[in-house]
């Protein structure tokens, strides 16, 4: 067995790990690389393998960062299968399309606008490519071992960061390799806790809060504090959310707030089609999370619903206080990009993150505290208030992955510390050493290496 390390080494994006298992040729995730322009650059390079030589691919999870290459992938050849969870083939049936829909509108806007470098703004992938690429899925079930093909196995048990969301155990004939994908966390607001899994030869895990312990504050006491201040100066609350997973965790901590009369009934808007959909399906696997079915009744009935590109823009326009949720999360593209553009220079108004922002986003910029951002072309200037939410991750920390990793039943012979930024990847490789005692290695780009 053979791994080649594709994609989040050195980044939290880009996961893509290849596998020569017995002559096979094994794609563990296929996502898109996100944040700098050098990173984001490397989705338009050829990979080391031609797809058409890439016999299966194996998903952790939908969130695009995961999934998000896929459609290139069989644009450029891949024919074979594509194996997720029913819910991550749902998710992806949601995020893929977007982000193809995404990407053609950024490059026509780019070309109307003429603030492209490019002669013509491309698009890397559209619509009609993903919608093609949904054609090669097939589902597997928790728990079940596959046989992907002779002598070659694969197990995915619930990795608790989204709905769907796996980890995977792949058994050779001889070695067996565990996947993390995105560890969700224990005590996760919504979400279950993350599976064990049986012992194996080699690992790969994540590392994104691998130098970082999350608050243990409530999020909910924290959420209302910034609510009840916005609302006292009749602001509006603006909230950057991926669209899938978070933003359901947002809308029950609020509908929480609301029961409790933690903080005033003031209009809450979800705008997003993609996020809207999603809140759908968070409903359909309830099973997956704590909620039951009556609570994700309950906590989406009071939400305004924005489809239409006219009535997004409408919001724009309106007063506060209301809260808006909006993707994308790190605000790199999406239509809460133009509320970032009408809601940012007014003071009287909050920006507020509720997880992650890579290094390279407008997100990242924010916190860091930047009087403008750059969108559509045009610096645009910045006097909200800007918070952030650190402690409403579905990011394991450094903590609760070493709690994770104490349930295997005997140390890997190695693990790969991956999907993370170079302080946290090398932080979670000196936690895993020094409590742990394992043999860890953070691999680089393109790096290979033999497992026997």
């Amino acid at each position: 067995m053979r791994i080649t390390f594709l994609g989040a080494t050195g980044t939290v994006t880009g996961s893509k790990y290849l596998l020569t298992v017995d002559g096979k040729k094994i794609l563990v995730d296929c996502g898109l690389f996100q944040g700098f322009k050098q990173l984001r650059l490397k989705n338009r390079e050829p990979l080391p393998i031609a797809p058409k030589d890439i016999d299966a691919v194996l998903l952790t999870h939908a969130h695009l960062d995961h999934s998000g290459y896929l459609p290139l992938l069989i644009k450029n050849g891949f024919s074979g299968p594509i194996y997720a969870t029913s819910a991550t083939r749902d998710l992806c049936g949601i995020l893929l399309p977007d982000s193809g829909y995404l990407q053609e509108e950024e490059a026509r806007y780019a070309n109307r606008k003429g603030y492209s470098k490019h002669t013509t703004a491309l698009a890397l992938y559209t619509q009609e490519d993903a919608e093609r690429a949904l054609q090669n899925f097939k589902t597997v079930s928790f728990g079940k071992e596959l046989t992907l093909f002779n002598k070659i196995h694969a197990t995915f048990l619930p990795a608790g960061h989204l709905l769907g969301a796996s980890l995977i155990r792949l058994r050779g004939e001889k070695t067996t390799i565990g996947f993390s994908g995105d560890l969700g966390r224990p005590a996760d607001v919504v979400m279950n806790a993350p599976a064990a899994m049986d012992a194996v030869d080699y690992l790969v895990c994540e590392s994104t809060y691998g130098n970082r312990h999350h608050e243990e504050t409530d999020p909910a006491v924290a959420l209302a504090g910034i609510i009840k201040r916005t609302h006292a100066r009749d602001g509006i609350v603006l909230i950057p959310s991926f669209a899938v997973g978070r933003a359901q965790t947002v809308l029950y901590l609020i509908h929480r707030l609301k029961q409790e009369g933690a903080i005033p009934d003031i209009p809450v808007y979800l705008n997003s089609p993609m996020a809207v959909n999603a809140t759908s399906l968070f409903c359909k696997y309830h099973e997956e999370h704590r909620l039951t079915a009556a609570q994700c009744a309950e906590t989406f009935a009071g939400v305004r619903f924005v489809n239409s590109v006219e009535d997004s823009k409408d919001l724009n326009n309106q007063k506060g206080p209301m809260i808006i949720i909006s993707a994308s999360g790190m605000a790199t593209g999406g239509r809460v990009i133009h509320h970032l553009k009408a809601f940012a220079p007014d003071p009287r108004n909050t920006i507020l993150f509720v997880g992650y922002q890579a290094g390279g986003t407008r997100g990242e910029a924010l916190l860091k505290g930047a009087d403008s951002i750059k969108i559509h072309g045009t610096y645009h200037p910045v006097h909200a208030e800007v918070r952030v939410l650190n402690n409403l991750s579905a990011h394991a920390d450094y903590k609760e992955i070493l709690g994770w990793l104490k349930t295997f039943p005997s140390p890997p012979k190695r693990t790969f510390i991956t999907h993370g930024e170079p302080a946290g990847a090398n932080a979670m490789r000196l936690h895993i050493e020094e409590q742990l005692k394992w043999k860890v290695q953070v691999p680089e780009f393109k790096e290979e290496a033999l497992l026997v």
